[in-house]
């Protein structure tokens, strides 16, 4: 048997935006995807480009959503959060319908992050948090 493990060190509590945000990030991976195949299966893409790039550029940035909302804690994560959303709405230029899931997305984004920002702003720094408000009042 191995010797005891050294004990972690605790996670700091996440901030209200940390944990908005990859809520919007994660539901917007999936309905990004489904856009790249509508624009595959609507042939949307101009001629000369081929139509399965509306696949890969839907899971390429499917697969950033994802990658962002795991590194939210990160200090460069809510800025590609916000190229993100600017990637999708340059998408509407294949597919004007788009432009519903921008307003949604980028509507949730924008709440998560600065709604968000400024609820934290608002808690003292000794509040409790969703994570240890069990702990304390026990």
């Amino acid at each position: 048997m191995s010797a005891a493990a050294a004990p972690r060190r605790p996670r700091a509590p996440r901030t209200l935006v940390q944990k908005l945000a990859p809520v919007v990030l994660g539901f917007e991976a999936i309905v990004v995807f489904l856009v790249g195949l509508t624009i595959f299966g609507l042939k949307a893409l101009p001629a000369g480009i081929e139509q399965w790039w509306g696949i890969v550029g839907g899971a390429v940035v499917a697969v950033a959503c994802v990658v962002i909302a795991g590194m939210i804690t990160k200090p460069w994560a809510i800025p590609a959060g916000w190229i993100v959303q600017i990637v999708v709405a340059l998408s509407a230029i294949a597919v004007p319908a788009v432009l519903l899931v921008v307003l949604i997305f980028g509507g949730m984004w924008a709440y998560a992050t600065i709604m968000g920002a400024r609820l934290d702003a608002r808690r003292p720094s000794g509040a409790p948090t969703a994570q240890n408000a069990d702990t304390e009042s026990e």
